[in-house]
């Protein structure tokens, strides 16, 4: 069973800065992915970021050069967020996926390789 407990969510203004932190728990597959979603109010929930195990990254282009994903103290995975925008907002999620997969030549984001879930962050930017 994986656990994951995401934190580091909170209100900022536009052009602030946030970081988010992942701390998992349980028994990750040995391949796994780690990943970050965002939902905003009124949308479907999208894929913002992931990592490989071999330090492998894909962005959403929405935040491409803004955000940086990346693993720390084993397998917990950060989320540093720059630049924000009022776009930005969102409840973000920590996502794990028990393996390492490829569309094309990029990770793939996809929300249904994901079967691990933490409770969601709430992240607001304002204008």
């Amino acid at each position: 069973q994986v656990q994951l407990v995401e934190s580091g969510g909170g209100s900022v203004q536009a052009g602030g800065s946030l970081r988010l932190s992942c701390a998992v728990s349980g028994r990750p597959h040995s391949n796994y992915c780690m990943g970050w979603f965002r939902q905003a109010p009124g949308k479907e929930r999208e894929g913002v970021a992931c990592i490989a195990k071999d330090g492998n990254t894909n962005y959403a282009d929405s935040v491409k050069g803004r955000f940086t994903i990346s693993r720390h103290n084993g397998n917990n995975v950060r989320l540093q967020m720059n630049s924000l925008k009022p776009e930005d907002t969102g409840i973000y999620y920590c996502a794990a996926a028990p393996g390492t997969y490829y569309l094309g030549d990029k990770l793939d984001l996809r929300e249904a390789l994901f079967p691990y879930w933490g409770q969601g962050t709430q992240v607001t930017v304002s204008s």
